[in-house]
């Protein structure tokens, strides 16, 4: 993004082989957080844990859904502008194991309603994401005309969760569609980003705001399915 600090140059601005390098380490990042995402998910949901998930979920929904913004604002924070990339990479870690936490029950209720859903959702989540990033890198689009509708759509969103939780009504398949509508603009946006604006350290970040749009297409086709 051009409001972050930049350390370096942006990787539009590089060489071939810089470019090429960037690129190859943010989408080595992204495959890598999310196996990880898969290894904790297995771990949280055949260790039992996942029943106390959902029963601090139920109990204090406030207090999730805070612990999800706050460790995405936190993690972003922390990848953008600190220099140790050691920081950057515990944020990163931080945000992937919180995710997971939250995300583990939607995938057993998901399973228990649907056999099989979980696995068609992640099959449609790759499809659409690779599709996403091939057409932001092979037509090398400028998508930063998207910047305003996910930024507002993001705020929109939460602003529908955050009224079900106080008002107590389920959110639709709509919302379910709108959001899944509105990561696929995200993924573009953030991929045309990556490659023009991103700077040559900031690997890390770039993977990371990837990765938690990807994440939650996944969430919200998985939840688009279920319903």
């Amino acid at each position: 993004m051009q409001e972050n600090i930049n350390y370096l140059a942006p990787v539009a601005e590089g060489s071939v082989e810089e470019r090429s390098d960037f690129i190859w380490k943010v989408y080595a990042h992204v495959v890598g957080a999310l196996l990880a995402l898969v290894a904790i998910e297995a771990y949280i949901l055949t260790s039992g844990m996942v029943d106390g998930i959902i029963s601090m979920m139920y109990a204090n929904p406030m207090l999730t859904f805070f612990l999800f913004i706050g460790s995405s604002m936190g993690a972003n924070y922390a990848a953008h502008r600190f220099q140790s990339i050691t920081a950057q990479y515990a944020a990163f870690a931080v945000y992937v194991f919180v995710f997971a936490l939250i995300m583990a029950p939607a995938i057993l209720v998901a399973e228990a309603m649907q056999p099989g859903v979980v696995d068609n959702a992640i099959g449609i989540t790759v499809l659409g994401s690779v599709g996403l990033i091939a057409t932001a890198m092979i037509t090398r689009k400028d998508f930063s005309f998207l910047r305003g509708i996910v930024v507002w759509g993001m705020m929109l969103a939460l602003v529908a969760i955050l009224a079900s939780m106080f008002l107590g009504f389920e959110l639709s398949q709509w919302f379910s569609l709108a959001m899944i509508g509105l990561m696929g603009a995200a993924i573009l946006y953030r991929t045309s980003d990556i490659m023009r604006n991103y700077p040559t350290d900031k690997y890390v970040a770039a993977s990371l705001e990837l990765f938690a749009s990807i994440a939650l297409l996944f969430l919200y086709v998985l939840r688009f399915m279920r319903d």
